[in-house]
């Protein structure tokens, strides 16, 4: 069975990844705003912070996916050579 890897986890990696979230979050809450079917200004907030926390865990999930392929192909490349 092959070894596990170590995990490159830093308080830098966690912190690029939590503004970028955070960025992601603020876009999205942004953009739904817009959507909501409401004239009440605090439905409004609400519905649109549910929407943007369901899309940046979606986003948070895809970049952790993104940085595990990156990661990976960087490996196989450096066993290639």
């Amino acid at each position: 069975m092959a070894e596990p890897s170590a995990r490159n986890v830093s308080p830098q990696h966690i912190l690029i990844d939590g503004v970028l979230v955070a960025a992601a979050f603020a876009l999205f809450f942004r953009l739904a705003t817009t959507h909501v079917p409401s004239d009440d200004p605090m439905q409004i907030r609400l519905w649109s912070a549910y929407c943007a926390a369901c899309m940046s865990g979606v986003f948070w999930i895809a970049w952790q996916m993104l940085k595990a392929v990156y990661r990976h192909q960087r490996e196989a490349a450096k066993a290639d050579v």
